[in-house]
């Protein structure tokens, strides 16, 4: 990363370079997967960027496209995901061995944890941008 990217970002706190790396990776989600079905029900409506392993509970996965997928209002946020049926289709959609690695992924940093740091959250800016 060059100190040009590094100074554009420089008046912004580590929560604001958060939210704003949020809004451009659950965006590039809606594209990626509109036309879709919502990933746990399979009905064809406005989609949400929905996590299979929260956002808010395993950091390091939160932008991460494998975990992340279209998902409706309903079954992200008043079904809290509907996860048996999200790991069903999420299995049809990336594969078994990529869900797998998923599991792995969750496992490490249910241990370990993960806190967001400046550089890392400006590389996921630019890339989505």
């Amino acid at each position: 990363m060059d100190s040009n990217t590094i100074k554009k970002y420089s008046k912004y706190s580590v929560p604001k370079l958060l939210k704003k790396a949020t809004l451009l990776f659950n965006k590039m989600i809606r594209g990626r997967d509109a036309g879709q079905p919502c990933i746990s029900c399979g009905k064809y409506t406005t989609l949400q960027a929905g996590h299979f392993y929260s956002g808010g509970h395993y950091s390091g996965l939160k932008f991460n496209p494998d975990n992340v997928h279209g998902q409706c209002v309903r079954c992200n946020m008043y079904l809290s995901g509907n996860l048996n049926e999200y790991r069903k289709n999420l299995i049809k959609r990336i594969g078994k061995e990529r869900v797998e690695k998923l599991d792995e992924i969750s496992e490490t940093y249910k241990r370990i944890g993960w806190k967001w740091e400046r550089f890392g959250l400006i590389e996921i800016i630019e890339k989505y941008l």
